[in-house]
């Protein structure tokens, strides 16, 4: 009764996901406060995290995923945060998805957007760690990513509580409008050929797009085989033994050079970029003399 009273009382619930070390975390804290509960995933060790915040009168839940490179991965090379984070966003439970990137690794970070964008979920994207970025001479156009992207984006320093009451705003707004980003995966044409084959025999009621699913059916994955059920799955292992070898190469390259694109139409270097503490430490332990000893 206590669990069903909490769920009335919730106007919108939002789940935030990004790469590891973004500074998701220090985002929840700053949006929720103390006002946060701590348990675990149903049927894992994985820490859940949840907590909420008010807006104009409206309560929404606030759900921290585990941090996560890649929402692409097949199960038998998924690790449990992974597994969390993929179908939590798969079962579309969240009214919106607000995606953590690093400003100062937007390339690298801009991957699992992508994922997002061929997921076809409501999407915010916020801009994180743009004084580190702004160290390193990084200066991110942020109408330009949202222009690239096709949906909302919201700068923040989250360390520092800056543009926190910002983005609750953007988050009501975002959470009414379900934005969509419009940024647009290209495949290699045999791989094209082959999510339309399947895209026509793809039910209409599941909650992420088509085309997403279609590619995860070609890449063997199990949730997406339960979702349009053994004979469609069937369909996409004859389709992919076509592909042979190479579907991994073209849906890697696919998303990174969308990734590629989008961050060097939004990010301009200036002056000398400078070398931060992970970089010292690669310039010694990736050395060709001495980084087989160490």
């Amino acid at each position: 009764e206590i669990v069903m009273a909490h769920e009335q009382s919730i106007a919108y619930r939002i789940a935030l996901v990004g790469n590891p070390n973004c500074g998701k975390t220090t985002l929840f804290n700053a949006l929720t406060g103390a006002r946060h509960r701590v348990g675990n995933w149903p049927g894992v060790t994985v820490e859940k995290k949840s907590g909420e915040f008010k807006q104009d009168n409206l309560r929404i839940e606030v759900v921290d995923l585990p941090g996560t490179y890649s929402l692409d991965v097949v199960d038998r090379d998924i690790s449990l945060d992974e597994m969390v984070a993929r179908d939590y966003v798969h079962t579309g439970e969240a009214d919106l998805i607000v995606n953590i990137v690093d400003a100062s690794n937007l390339e690298r970070n801009l991957y699992l957007t992508t994922q997002l964008a061929e997921m076809g979920v409501p999407l915010l994207v916020v801009l994180n760690m743009t004084d580190v970025a702004a160290a390193k001479g990084m200066m991110v156009d942020v109408t330009e990513l949202a222009a690239q992207l096709g949906c909302p984006v919201l700068p923040v320093i989250a360390s520092q509580g800056q543009g926190i009451d910002e983005l609750k705003t953007a988050i009501l707004a975002a959470v009414m409008d379900q934005p969509r980003a419009s940024a647009r995966l290209s495949y290699a044409d045999a791989v094209e050929t082959a999510i339309i084959a399947l895209i026509d025999q793809m039910p209409t009621s599941t909650k992420v797009a088509p085309r997403w699913l279609a590619v995860r059916l070609l890449e063997g994955d199990g949730l997406a085989q339960q979702t349009v059920g053994p004979e469609k799955s069937a369909l996409a292992g004859r389709l992919a033994i076509d592909l042979e070898d190479d579907l991994d190469i073209y849906v890697a390259d696919a998303h990174y050079g969308l990734a590629n694109r989008i961050a060097n139409a939004a990010v301009t270097i200036t002056g000398r970029v400078e070398r931060d503490t992970t970089d010292r430490i690669d310039r010694v332990v990736l050395n060709r003399a001495l980084g087989i000893p160490i």
